[in-house]
């Protein structure tokens, strides 16, 4: 049984992820690290190796987590693995409430902005934000606040026996969020087989001349590598430099590491982040 370190509480959208990445590994279960922060899962996982973290990396509505992917370039954790889950969310609270009772509700930043029309029908209702959408659940239930509600998932309004008033509340039913899977690197070399190989996670800079991203570009379609996503970010401290984060996918092993040979010439602070089985949609 894996050990997975978490960011948020049981209940959270990250644990849910987790455990549907491991069941789709033949995993029966999974042990759960919470952690308070994203900061915190790195360092839960660099402590012990045999702990697995897991992160969200990105979210179809609201974007990257810039902070996760500086988080992941600096840790020299590996990236093992992605799980790409469906976000909806429930208005949760306490057995006996209604909508007409509900006062406040709490949540994420993000889930908050996720479901910014639902609550515009509600506006009599104070919002608060909150560290994360289970810990809202389970605060309302620890604390029994009436007139309280939380928006979460309907897994964590279960968990911490709420009664769900709402369900599917997000504005934009298309709610996907990605998490990568991250281990040491000792561990990551047990866990990934070269034969499952399709995706990579990589990061460089490039000199500030003209021309230089669009010739990486090209030269990784040359040798039949799938750009699937490209995160710019400012370095601090060097004016007009960027960190490029590139997620690719390929069929060639081969091919692809032929490709990567070929572009670090052209790139500076080259990494890889990590290479993984692609997780089809």
């Amino acid at each position: 049984m894996k050990t997975v370190a978490i960011q948020g509480v049981e209940g959270a959208y990250h644990e849910m992820a987790a455990r549907a990445y491991f069941q789709e590994q033949g995993e029966d279960g999974i042990t759960l690290l919470p952690c308070s922060q994203f900061k915190d899962v790195i360092t839960v996982v660099k402590k012990d190796p045999n702990v697995i973290g897991i992160m969200a990396i990105e979210n179809t509505i609201a974007g990257s987590l810039l902070q996760n992917h500086e988080l992941i370039r600096e840790s020299d954790l590996m990236v093992i693995g992605e799980q790409k889950l469906h976000i909806s969310h429930s208005f949760a609270a306490l057995p006996g409430e209604t909508m007409e009772t509900i006062t406040e509700v709490r949540s994420h930043p993000i889930a908050l902005m996720q479901c910014a029309e639902f609550l515009n029908t509600l506006p009599q209702v104070k919002v608060v934000e909150n560290e994360d959408t289970a810990l809202s659940a389970r605060q309302i239930a620890e604390n029994q606040s009436k007139g309280h509600a939380a928006i979460c998932s309907r897994y964590a309004a279960e968990m911490y026996g709420l009664h769900v008033l709402g369900e599917g509340i997000e504005t934009n039913k298309r709610n996907f969020t990605r998490f990568l899977l991250l281990a040491n690197r000792w561990l990551a070399e047990e866990l990934i087989r070269p034969a499952d190989i399709s995706k990579a996670s990589i990061v460089f800079t490039l000199p500030h001349t003209e021309g230089s991203l669009s010739k990486v570009l090209t030269i990784l379609s040359f040798y039949d590598i799938n750009l699937t996503k490209i995160q710019s970010l400012p370095i601090i401290g060097r004016e007009w430099e960027y960190l490029f984060y590139v997620d690719i996918t390929f069929l060639n092993l081969l091919k692809y590491k032929q490709g990567l040979d070929a572009v670090r010439p052209l790139t500076k602070d080259f990494k890889i982040l990590g290479e993984y089985k692609e997780q089809k949609q």
